[in-house]
C-alpha cells in the first residue's frame, strides 16, 4: 500500500469523510485507504442492516469488488447464475440470455449473493486497513464547505453534536440522501414507478432453478424470480391496479403467491415480505465544491437490468483514483468534473434501459400483453439464446483523442477484458498478477519506446509497464498471455500498445512507438491542464 504524502501539515480530521456505510460507501473507504488516505465513515444506523437489497452483480462489478481485496472470498458468498429468461403466461420464451462462469472480465457473467454477507466481507477488509474510522449512530445534520476544508456536523443517539473536518466529503447515503438534499442539485425523474411485493426466502433443502433468473410477463401478475446467494431466492410480485397495498403486504398474501412455485412454510423460511416502489431518476450534478455524490444518492433505477448496486460500485471506483490524484497534487479539483461527465452518462443509459425493460414487463392489460408476446415471439423465432452485452464504453471524459478528431477512437473508453497471465512462477488473473492502477500494456518492451521524462511521468502515476508475450515459456521480462486474451484484443484494433486507467477503461491505444509517446503526452497534457497553477506534476 502506498503511503499518503506527508509534505503538508494535516488541517483536517480526515482526508475524506464518507456519509453512509452501505456497500458503496464501504467500498469507497477501502479504495481510498488502500491508497494511504485517512477516511472517516459516518453511518446513521447504530448496527449493520441485516436484510438484503441487491441480489446480484455482474462480472465487471465482481472485478471491481476484487480490487478492494475481497476477491478470494467472493466465491464463498456467491453462486453463479445460469441465465435469465422472460416467459409469457403460458411459458413461451420471450427472451433468453445464457450466462457463463468464465466471462470476459475474469469472473462469472452474473453472481447471485446475499448482500449482508457481501457487506461483512467489505467490513472485514475495512477493519484490516489503517486510516479508516467508522462511526455508527452518527447522523449528518449539516455540511459547511470552505476553501481548504469541509466541516460535517453530526448528532448521535444521545443527541450529542460532533463536528469533523475533511478535504472532501462523499455522500453515499442512499435514496433519501441528506447530502443530495443539502446540495440542492437538480434531479431528472422519469416518473416511471410501480409498487411490488418483495419476498426473500431461505430454502431448507437444496433445489435447482433453471435458469436462475426468470421474469414471468403475465398480465394477471407480472412476477420476478431471482437467485439471491447460496440457499436463498427472491420472488417479487407486482401490485395490480386497484389492489390494496396493505393487503399485498400481509404475510398470508406472500405465502399464497409463493405457493404455485412449490414454496411454503414447510420447506422454506420467509426472511422478509415487504412492498417497495422503484424509481427512475438521476442527479444532474454529482459534485458541488468539495462535496460529491455516489450510488443511490446520485441515481435510482428499476431493478430489471440488475444494475443498481453495480452502478454504485462503478461510481466509487471511478471516483477513488481521481480523488487520489487530486489529493496527491497530481491534478486539480477540476479533474473531478470528469467523474460526473463519465458516470452520469453511463448511469442515464442504464436507467433508460431499465425503464424500457420495465415498460415491457409491467403490462397488466391482457390485450396489450398478447400483442407484445406475438411481436416478440415473431422477432426472436429461430434465434439462439443470447449472451450478456459487454460493459458500456465511456464516450467522454479523460480519454485519448487524436489531434483534430471529433471524438474518441476504439478502444478508447472500453473496459479492457481480463484473462489469466503468467509472470515468473505465478499464474492468475491479470489484475492479481500484474497489479491494479494505470497499466501500459504492449507487445514489445514499452520502456524501449519512451524516454526518461515520459517514464518518470508514468512512474509518478504508479503505472505498471507490461510486455505481453505469447503462450509459452515465461521469461522474466514480461507476462505470458495464458488465455490468449490480450494479443487478439490489441490486434483487433491494429494496436501494439494499450494505456489503461485504474478503473479498467482504456485511455487509448497506439500502433507504434511514436503513437505511444503521443498517448503518454496526451495523458500528461490532460492531467496538467487540470493541475494547480504553479504546481508541477509529480514525477517520482
Amino acid at each position: 500500500m502506498r503511503t499518503a504524502p506527508t509534505c503538508e501539515v494535516s488541517l483536517t480530521d480526515a482526508d475524506v469523510v464518507i456519509v453512509g456505510n452501505g456497500p458503496i460507501g464501504a467500498a469507497l473507504s477501502v479504495l481510498l485507504a488502500q491508497r494511504g488516505w485517512r477516511v472517516t465513515v459516518l453511518e446513521r444506523r447504530p448496527r449493520p442492516y441485516r436484510l438484503p437489497r441487491a441480489t446480484s452483480f455482474d462480472g465487471e462489478t465482481a472485478r471491481l469488488l476484487a480490487g478492494t481485496g475481497i476477491g478470494p472470498e467472493l466465491g464463498r458468498i456467491t453462486a453463479p447464475a445460469s441465465g435469465y429468461q422472460w416467459r409469457t403466461a403460458t411459458g413461451e420464451t420471450l427472451l433468453d440470455i445464457v450466462f457463463t462462469t468464465s466471462g470476459p472480465y475474469g469472473w462469472p457473467d452474473a453472481n447471485t449473493m446475499h448482500q449482508p454477507a457481501l457487506e461483512e466481507l467489505v467490513a472485514a477488509r475495512v477493519a484490516s486497513l489503517p486510516g479508516v474510522t467508522v462511526l455508527r449512530g452518527h447522523e449528518v445534520v449539516g455540511i459547511t464547505d470552505g476553501d481548504r476544508q469541509v466541516q460535517v456536523r453530526t448528532t448521535d443517539d444521545d443527541g450529542a453534536t460532533r463536528v469533523l473536518s475533511a478535504r472532501w466529503v462523499v455522500g453515499c447515503d442512499g435514496a433519501n440522501s441528506f447530502v443530495r438534499h443539502h446540495l440542492d442539485v437538480a434531479v431528472t425523474d422519469l416518473g416511471f414507478s410501480y409498487e411490488w411485493l418483495l419476498c426473500d426466502v431461505q430454502l431448507r433443502e437444496p433445489r435447482e432453478f433453471v435458469p436462475t433468473n426468470v421474469q414471468i410477463c403475465d398480465p394477471a401478475r407480472p412476477t420476478t424470480q431471482v437467485g439471491s446467494g447460496p440457499g436463498r431466492r427472491r420472488w417479487e410480485f407486482m401490485r395490480l391496479p386497484g389492489e390494496s397495498a396493505a393487503e399485498l403486504n400481509e404475510t398470508e398474501t406472500a405465502w399464497r403467491l409463493l405457493a404455485p412455485y412449490g414454496v411454503d412454510p414447510g420447506n422454506a423460511d420467509l426472511l422478509r415480505s415487504t412492498t417497495y416502489i422503484f424509481q427512475a431518476r438521476w442527479a444532474e450534478q454529482w459534485r458541488v465544491g468539495h462535496v460529491l455524490l455516489a450510488g443511490d444518492a446520485a441515481h435510482l433505477m428499476p431493478p430489471f437490468a440488475g444494475q443498481g448496486m453495480c452502478s454504485g460500485i462503478r461510481d466509487v471506483v471511478n471516483l477513488a483514483w481521481k480523488l487520489d490524484l487530486v489529493l496527491r497534487g497530481v491534478a486539480a479539483e477540476s479533474l473531478l468534473d470528469s467523474y460526473t461527465e463519465e458516470r452520469r452518462t453511463q448511469v442515464r443509459d442504464a436507467i433508460l434501459a431499465s425503464v424500457q425493460l420495465g415498460r415491457v414487463i409491467c403490462v397488466t392489460d391482457p390485450a396489450a400483453a398478447a400483442e407484445r408476446d406475438a411481436t416478440v415471439l415473431a422477432n426472436r423465432r429461430g434465434r439462439p439464446a443470447g449472451r450478456p452485452e459487454p460493459a458500456k464504453p465511456l464516450t467522454a471524459g479523460l480519454l485519448h483523442r487524436r489531434p483534430g478528431a471529433d471524438g474518441t477512437e476504439p478502444p478508447a473508453g472500453a473496459v479492457v477484458p481480463q484473462g489469466r497471465v503468467t509472470h515468473g512462477d505465478t499464474t492468475g488473473l491479470f489484475d492479481d498478477v500484474v497489479g491494479r492502477g494505470f497499466v501500459l500494456l504492449a507487445t514489445a518492451d514499452p520502456r524501449a519506446a519512451l524516454d526518461g521524462d515520459r517514464l518518470a511521468f508514468l512512474a509518478g502515476l504508479d503505472t505498471h509497464l507490461v510486455r505481453l508475450l505469447s503462450p509459452g515459456p515465461a521469461p522474466r521480462d514480461g507476462v505470458v498471455d495464458v488465455d490468449d486474451v490480450y494479443r487478439p484484443y490489441l490486434a483487433g484494433f491494429g494496436a501494439s500498445y494499450l494505456l489503461v486507467r485504474p478503473d479498467y477503461h482504456v485511455f487509448g491505444a497506439a500502433k507504434d512507438p511514436a503513437g505511444v509517446r503521443a498517448l503518454v503526452d496526451d495523458l500528461r497534457h490532460q492531467l496538467s491542464a487540470t493541475a494547480p497553477a504553479g504546481v508541477p506534476l509529480r514525477t517520482g
